[in-house]
């Protein structure tokens, strides 16, 4: 039985995927900041719940302890995170900071405590969710853009010198997904100066939009295991319509008339 160890397994994707690799027989470690609130996946017997905050460092030592303490993990998947928009004058410096502490340095420190381990394996994958936002950019979203984009280059780059010790590095992105990711895990900033195109983009973001076109998190769960289990050397998983077209469209036009276009749209 493999195992994989899971972080923001409280809902949405994380929670899809922990049950989908439960029913394929994988042991799974799900955490989450709060496992006292959780009903669902502490009734399936090959799951584990553990408590995870990737904005605490001593917490996420914590976390691997255990859960190497439980059995060899074969699997990180990096799935914590929340969106964060809105112009940069309007954030606040706390609101960067957490955006960035749980996107970017949550998914860094762990894997980082995980590597000890998986190497002495001499396996392992190290899987992490990024976005269609960490492969193109939209207005109003440049901390939650410059996250993603980082766990990008930085998985890149991390699977160059992972590959020598039998570690591959994988990553997720996914477009929009049908959960309560709007109401639950998106921060907002707003300054009078943009006041009226934000409103503008976020009007035209919500209206656009057909739920049918959201993907469900079963559906990029699919892709999750997919990736986890292909044997390919293969980087990175586009998931969702979405974002296989979203992303298409700008290798087609290329990066500069994509960026143009969107900035055509956002005038209107």
């Amino acid at each position: 039985m493999k195992t994989i160890f899971i972080t923001g397994a409280s809902s949405g994707l994380g929670k899809a995927t922990a049950k989908l690799l439960a029913s394929k027989g994988w042991n799974v470690m799900a955490t989450m900041r709060h496992p006292e609130k959780e009903t669902e996946l502490d009734q399936i017997k090959n799951i584990h719940i553990l408590p995870l905050d990737v904005t605490d460092l001593s917490s996420i030592e914590k976390a691997v302890a255990a859960a190497v303490q439980i059995g060899p993990v074969d699997v990180v998947f990096n799935n914590a995170g929340y969106g964060l928009t809105g112009p940069l004058e309007g954030y606040k410096d706390e609101q960067i900071t957490r955006q960035f502490n749980t996107n970017v340095l949550g998914v860094i420190r762990l894997t980082e405590a995980f590597l000890p381990h998986l190497r002495e394996k001499r396996s392992g994958l190290i899987i992490s969710t990024t976005s269609i936002g960490g492969l193109v950019a939209f207005p109003f979203s440049s901390i939650y853009h410059a996250t993603k984009w980082a766990i990008e280059g930085w998985s890149e780059s991390l699977s160059f010198e992972l590959a020598a010790h039998n570690i591959q590095v994988k990553t997720i992105s996914p477009g929009r997904i049908a959960t309560d990711f709007m109401s639950r895990s998106l921060d907002l900033g707003k300054h009078e100066a943009y006041a009226e195109q934000f409103d503008k983009f976020l009007a035209s973001f919500e209206n656009s939009e057909s739920p049918l076109q959201f993907s469900s998190p079963e559906s990029i769960a699919s892709v999750v295991y997919e990736a986890i289990t292909d044997g390919k050397d293969q980087l990175r998983y586009l998931a969702g319509d979405d974002a296989i077209s979203t992303y298409q469209h700008r290798l087609d036009i290329g990066a500069e008339e994509f960026r143009k276009q969107i900035a055509k749209g956002l005038a209107r």
